[in-house]
């Protein structure tokens, strides 16, 4: 043992690492473990850091960017179509052929014709919308036997959906009925009286218990009332002066509207007997109701015409409604009176346009004849 081997032993004892500089490593892996609890990060990590808050930095404004050549791209833009300095230069012809025309000086003549499609948005899509959409919902039972294919009895709509409807259209009208008022400069809200009003007159012609509708005479009227003279009243009030003259004449001229109304009962006649309801065809059978009708209509506008003649004259405008009136008679004569109950729909396509230009007549010659 003493030989080579021995030494041999000794050499490799005496390469074994001592005990302190073990200690040593320890407390540098321990010091390592403080700066990493004490929240400092190696100088690779640092820079690691470094640079992810440089990339987000520039991904934001790089973002930031984008969002103001947006907006840049969208000002110049509309800038360009409007006709106003500041504009895009264009290649499209037609947007060129638009800023020649600088649609930004339309604004204050087209004024009224924008508070003119309002006030057909409340009477039209909203309020007759209204009107329409409760009648069927409390003529479902009639339209089953009538017409099984509408949308409520048929099934095409829940009647949840249908009320939700109603209530949608009939709040839509209002909200733009006091928005005209505060529009034309009322003190007293008079588009939103009419409105509501007339909203009323529709909920008791359909709903019970008073369902005015049950009664052909007072049904008719109120109906043809709400066509003809409150959408004249919302008009007059929106752009003049609701005068008692217009009053009187349009809930005159409201008879003809009648007539109008009883034209849709001879297609209900069938459902109508079996629930009960006392329309004209019903009451007085379709022979004689037919004549009711058309004598409701025509007598109606002419005695109008000869009151524009006489009363207002303005014969000319008396001149153009009767010319209006003839058509009317015309249709009559070839679809309505040989088969009312068949040919309603041919009747009012073909015969109804000339009702409603003679109200436009009437109208602007009740214009004319004020403004003088």
């Amino acid at each position: 043992m003493s030989g080579p081997r021995s030494a041999m032993i000794a050499q490799h004892t005496c390469c074994q690492l001592p005990r302190r500089p073990l200690t040593n490593g320890l407390r540098l892996r321990s010091a390592f473990a403080g700066k990493l609890v004490l929240g400092q990060i190696p100088k690779q990590g640092n820079s690691r850091g470094k640079a992810t808050r440089t990339e987000c930095a520039q991904k934001e404004k790089g973002v930031k960017g984008k969002a103001v050549e947006s907006k840049n791209f969208v000002k110049g833009n509309v800038a360009q179509i409007l006709g106003i300095r500041g504009g895009d230069k264009e290649s499209n012809i037609w947007k060129i052929r638009l800023q020649l025309t600088k649609p930004v000086t339309w604004i204050p003549l087209i004024w009224d014709v924008a508070k003119s499609l309002t006030c057909m948005l409340m009477s039209g899509p909203l309020l007759t919308g209204y009107t329409q959409t409760i009648n069927d919902y409390y003529d479902k039972e009639i339209d089953a036997i009538n017409e099984p294919n509408r949308p409520i009895p048929s099934g095409a709509i829940s009647e949840p959906q249908v009320v939700a409807q109603f209530i949608t259209l009939l709040a839509g009208g209002l909200g733009v009925s006091y928005t005209l008022d505060r529009w034309a400069g009322h003190e007293f809200p008079t588009l939103l009286c009419l409105a509501t009003f007339g909203s009323f007159i529709s909920y008791i012609y359909s709903a019970p218990p008073l369902k005015l509708k049950q009664s052909g005479w007072i049904g008719n009227y109120a109906l043809g009332s709400s066509y003809i003279a409150l959408p004249w009243w919302a008009g007059q009030a929106l752009f003049g002066h609701l005068t008692l003259d217009v009053i009187i004449l349009t809930v005159l001229y409201s008879l003809a509207g009648l007539g109008i109304a009883i034209v849709n009962d001879f297609k209900s006649i069938e459902g109508d007997r079996k629930m009960g309801l006392n329309s004209l065809p019903v009451a007085f059978g379709p022979e004689v109701a037919k004549w009711i009708t058309v004598a409701t209509i025509d007598v109606t506008q002419i005695a109008v015409a000869a009151y524009l003649a006489v009363g207002r004259h303005e014969t000319t405008y008396a001149a153009v409604l009767t010319a209006l009136i003839l058509p009317q008679i015309f249709f009559q004569y070839k679809y309505f009176i040989p088969n009312p109950i068949e040919n309603d729909v041919k009747y009012q396509a073909r015969a109804q346009p000339f009702l409603v230009f003679g109200l436009l007549t009437t109208g602007l010659a009740i214009g004319q004849s004020n403004a003088l």
